[in-house]
């Protein structure tokens, strides 16, 4: 018999702790994460996609001004116990990597993890959940020019990721991630390994994980996942909100 069931992850991992000052003033005492998106707070969006997919157990990582996340889950989500929040005392000094460590623990099981201003759908969730299995799986999407600030990712020819970075030749880009990737059999194992042992060097402070992706990918352990016709929207400019206000609206 043929089973057609998605299996999903039993969790997924928010990084949220940073302030976003590329979007000042409107970050000057508000997390980024919680910037409304035609009314709803960045990180609301992300938590409703998940658990429309079935995803309860969902650990924020937070910073900058968590009080205010605390908040928002007591206000919205006081009936799902299994969302809580780990605080990254170093939001200030380091880059995400710093984050992924303060999670490492959570990483025990399949899960998603999900940068904290990238909008998503529940949609493209669902595609990613029924992607090829494969250790790590990183969400892409397509299009005709890529710019400096972009995540780019360069594929094989079988689709699985080569590299991936802001700093990839304009002719060896196939794609960008979104910041979306999905964790699975023996990858939470490797990306917590290589986490702990990336941190044990200082200078790895202010590391994106990204790198840790990127050197994984070299031995053939990431897919990509195609979410091309999907909505999602990246957060890092004023005229990103706009954008994602426009393509959220429905």
């Amino acid at each position: 018999m043929t089973n057609n069931t998605i299996t999903r992850p039993a969790k997924a991992i928010i990084l949220s702790a940073g302030q976003g000052r590329r979007l000042l003033p409107l970050t000057e005492s508000t997390p980024k994460c919680l910037l409304p998106v035609a009314g709803k707070p960045v990180l609301a969006w992300q938590i409703d996609a998940l658990l429309a997919v079935g995803i309860e157990e969902i650990t924020i990582v937070a910073g900058f001004q968590a009080g205010l996340i605390e908040m928002l889950l007591q206000q919205r989500y006081a009936n799902h116990p299994a969302i809580k929040i780990l605080f990254n005392p170093f939001f200030e000094v380091a880059d995400n990597l710093a984050s992924c460590w303060i999670a490492r623990t959570a990483m025990d099981s399949d899960f998603l993890l999900l940068n904290g201003d990238t909008v998503i759908e529940s949609a493209l969730l669902t595609q990613v959940l029924k992607s090829e299995p494969a250790p790590i799986t990183l969400s892409v999407d397509y299009k005709n020019t890529y710019d400096a600030d972009d995540m780019k990712v360069q594929l094989d020819t079988d689709g699985w990721v080569r590299q991936v970075s802001k700093i990839i030749p304009p002719h060896q880009v196939d794609a960008e991630s979104i910041g979306l990737i999905y964790f699975r059999e023996q990858g939470p194992q490797i990306f917590r390994q290589a986490v702990e042992s990336a941190l044990r060097h200082p200078a790895e402070l202010k590391s994106w994980y990204l790198s840790i992706i990127d050197a994984l990918a070299k031995q053939h352990l990431v897919n990509a996942c195609s979410v091309k016709g999907f909505r999602w929207c990246e957060i890092d400019f004023i005229e990103d909100l706009a954008r994602a206000g426009i393509i959220f609206s429905d």
